[in-house]
């Protein structure tokens, strides 16, 4: 990060510089088992009943919430772990918690499923949301008391993110 008189400054947590390398390492593993054919078995184009091993299966609607619950815990567990934050926190926790609540919301209320989801593929995904969904909000509160940007992107964001969710 630079500050204004273009000095820099080092991640303020051995976390924060670990959890941004393990998520580009994942980031790049998972892109590169996509590219070379090895799909996570979730997708409604890839059949459950081929898959030729013993796993276990799940239906769609129960994989989809073990993908997105785990975040939406982690975002209303924020509001009580960092109580008084500021307006650019609240905003990021409650966007996030939002985000993820709409899609166990669609879950269980709105969408259709057919075929189903493995096990493993269900908490990897899951995890990996969480661990994203932890660590914006962590990585946000360690910023608070830090110089607000040059450029306050803050009401763009909030009109990106009424727009993402159809609203």
């Amino acid at each position: 990060m630079l500050l204004m008189d273009n000095s820099i400054i080092t991640p303020p947590s051995f976390l924060i510089t670990a959890m941004s390398v393990l998520s580009l390492v994942s980031l790049v593993f998972l892109g590169c088992s996509e590219i070379m054919g090895k799909h996570l078995k979730y997708s409604k184009f890839w059949n459950v009943n081929n898959s030729g091993k013993s796993q276990v299966k799940l239906s769609s609607r129960t994989g989809m919430l073990i993908f997105y619950t785990p975040a939406v815990l982690a975002g209303l567990a924020s509001f009580w772990i960092f109580p008084h934050q500021g307006f650019r926190f609240l905003l990021l926790t409650s966007a996030l918690t939002f985000h993820f609540f709409k899609r166990d919301f669609e879950v269980l209320f709105i969408h259709k499923y057919s075929g189903g989801v493995i096990l493993d593929s269900a908490i990897l995904i899951g995890a990996l949301y969480f661990s994203a969904t932890a660590m914006m909000i962590y990585f946000q509160h360690l910023s608070e008391g830090l110089p607000e940007p040059r450029i306050d992107l803050k009401y763009v964001g909030m009109v990106c993110v009424l727009i993402g969710n159809k609203w």
